[in-house]
């Protein structure tokens, strides 16, 4: 989504279409995780529960058929599955082909209402038929730019978050996952609750 249109989309498109945020009030924010899941997932719910915080995955269906397990395991401890395409291909480029992705995933994760675009990509008409499918996609407001670099001091500076914000984090990758003991210990010392994007954007 190019950035003029970002800025559009944040004040013209109703919230249970496309959100960026929770409300600002208060000190609770949502980690959130893309690409997942994968063999380091397990050690991701381990960091969390250690400190008490609870995230949204936003999954890949191919990534699903390899590690159903794991899809049941991250409900039972408390945290929320979001849908993030069966192939990872943008959404822009499926066209017709967007309506089958979102229902394959339905199948995967029927619990799952949230939807993130891989890459954030997203365009009028793409946001209109997730909309169709019953979903709101979520994006993020706080962003750890984990998929730019690989030093875990770095993506831990990088999340400085407000009360409301949505941070956007990555799966599977080891500096991430180093990264994510600070993050979620520095928050929580200052006062954050870390909660799914479900309990967040309910105020």
């Amino acid at each position: 989504m190019s950035r003029l249109l970002g800025l559009i989309a944040r004040h013209a498109i109703p919230d249970r279409l496309l959100v960026y945020r929770g409300p600002r009030r208060g000190r609770r924010i949502a980690l959130t995780f893309d690409d997942g899941p994968t063999t380091l997932t397990r050690r991701y719910l381990d960091v969390l529960e250690k400190h008490g915080a609870k995230g949204t995955f936003f999954v890949v269906g191919r990534q699903c058929l390899e590690h159903r397990e794991l899809l049941s395991e991250m409900l039972a401890r408390g945290h929320e599955l979001g849908s993030h395409g069966f192939s990872h291909r943008a959404f822009p480029s499926l066209n017709g082909e967007l309506e089958v992705e979102l229902g394959r995933m339905r199948e995967l994760v029927p619990s799952a209402s949230f939807v993130r675009p891989p890459f954030g990509a997203l365009s009028l008409r793409s946001l209109l038929r997730c909309a169709r499918m019953g979903h709101t996609v979520v994006m993020w407001s706080t962003d750890s730019e984990d998929w730019r670099q690989r030093d875990a001091a770095q993506v831990d500076r990088a999340v400085v978050p407000r009360g409301g914000d949505i941070v956007l984090l990555h799966e599977g990758q080891a500096w991430t996952l180093a990264a994510l003991e600070r993050i979620v210990s520095r928050l929580s010392e200052n006062g954050y609750e870390m909660v799914t994007v479900g309990r967040l954007l309910a105020g």
